[in-house]
């Protein structure tokens, strides 16, 4: 919702257009009578990134964090598949760093599910019982 190029004057992170987007973009669900949402992106799950959702989605908003993990032989080989030349190097170094933030500064609520060889039905089942929207 934020990955433009040029960045936005004054936005060099694009925030302020991920929250705007997300804005619009919750609205045009409620009004259709949605009520959830699943929101991907790695560092969403910082304790930051909350006060968006409340601006953007109402105060009364309900947060269930969850975090995709993955071992280091994992993310390799899944960055590989997909980075070409030099950028996968930075991949690498990039998802080692996040995945260091995400260790120091996730929330303690925040529901870790592993990824590492099971398929994309069995993880999003995981994901959804954390919700607790079935059950």
């Amino acid at each position: 919702m934020g990955q433009v190029y040029p960045v936005p004057e004054g936005d060099p992170h694009g925030s302020k257009l991920v929250e705007r987007n997300l804005s619009a973009v919750w609205a045009n669900f409620a009004q259709c009578g949605y009520r959830r949402l699943i929101y991907t992106n790695t560092l969403s799950v910082l304790p930051g990134a909350a006060g968006m959702f409340e601006r953007a989605m109402g105060a009364d908003v309900r947060i269930v964090r969850v975090l995709l993990t993955a071992s280091d032989t994992t993310v390799g080989e899944r960055l590989a598949g997909r980075e070409l030349g030099s950028e996968l190097e930075q991949g690498l170094q990039a998802s080692a760093h996040k995945a260091c933030l995400l260790d120091e500064q996730a929330p303690a609520d925040t529901v870790r599910v592993v990824t590492d060889e099971r398929s994309v039905v069995d993880i999003a089942r995981d994901v959804v019982a954390a919700t607790g929207w079935c059950g």
